[in-house]
């Protein structure tokens, strides 16, 4: 690695020797370029370099400590809280950031030198925003239309799109317009924002902004229900029938069978008391015989 002109940096590496002049003398650099970046918590973020020059050398330092270093064909060395979070990209020098938290934000320089021996340094003030709250819709009746409008609570401005069933909306902007003759009570719009890598969105029934259209749509849905009821009694009763005159066979023909099993009963016991009675007279008979001998 190189050899430094001032020591060890606070990341414990000695910072390389060209670019620690650079540092040092920072007047003197033929390009000094200064830019604020923002990113969201939880996102990946690669700070917009554009260097269409061959680098021999790179250095990335956040808040002056060093992040990142590289050098000819060594491999590249990351420091701090990007040793297992940051990629540097030698072809055009831009440094990513995995996962970004809030403690990324800081002042991050790149300091490289290019194949022609110029010395430029590049600036990048990132802030690390909280993700955009979910969006919210409110409507107000503007002449023969209704105005959608959509709003989140956010620190910069935000890109703003918007859905339909059945009514084209072109516009991306944070209101939009719909003629009342495009208002259904089944249908719906759906706003979207975007910042960088994170998009939420948010739906709204269009009834909802006309009162009339939504009680008449309340009340056909309702009417609708109590036709299907009174529709349905008379197949009700019908089934009801059914079921009656299904038990009542059924029970019918068990009545039968039971009482042509109490026939066969009662007709063997008649049978017994008529054989007791021959059995009486023979007995009879035969004493009277007993009695006359």
């Amino acid at each position: 690695m190189f050899r430094g002109l001032f020591g060890t940096g606070r990341a414990g590496m000695r910072l390389p020797a060209r670019l620690g002049r650079l540092l040092f003398f920072g007047f003197l650099l033929p390009y000094i370029h200064c830019e604020d970046v923002f990113g969201i918590v939880g996102e990946n973020f690669t700070f917009p370099v554009k260097i269409d020059k061959k680098i021999v050398e790179i250095l990335w330092t956040k808040n002056k400590d060093k992040v990142a270093e590289w050098e000819g064909q060594n491999n590249t060395t990351y420091f701090n809280s990007l040793h297992n979070r940051g990629l540097l990209n030698k072809q055009n020098g831009s440094l990513t950031i995995f996962n970004l938290e809030n403690n990324d934000t800081g002042t991050y320089k790149l300091l490289y030198l290019d194949s022609a021996k110029e010395n430029v340094e590049l600036t990048f003030v990132l802030a690390v925003l909280a993700p955009p709250s979910e969006p919210e819709i409110s409507c107000n009746i503007s002449g023969d239309g209704v105005v959608l409008k959509c709003t989140a609570d956010f620190l910069k401005p935000l890109h703003y799109s918007w859905k339909s069933s059945s009514i084209p909306i072109t516009d991306q902007t944070q209101e939009v317009f719909i003629p009342k003759e495009n208002v259904h009570a089944s249908r719906k719009a759906a706003c979207f924002i975007k910042f960088s890598q994170t998009e939420k969105s948010s739906e709204i029934s269009l009834a909802q902004c006309f009162p009339d259209i939504g009680d008449g749509y309340h009340k056909r849905s309702r009417g609708g229900l109590i036709a299907a009821f009174v529709l349905s009694i008379p197949v009700i009763a019908i089934l009801g029938l059914l079921y009656r005159r299904d038990n009542f066979n059924e029970d019918s023909g068990l009545l039968a069978k039971h009482a042509d099993d109490h026939g066969v009963n009662e007709g063997g016991s008649g049978r017994d008391h008529e054989d007791s009675a021959e059995l009486e007279v023979t007995q009879d008979a035969e004493g009277g015989n007993g009695e006359s001998a």
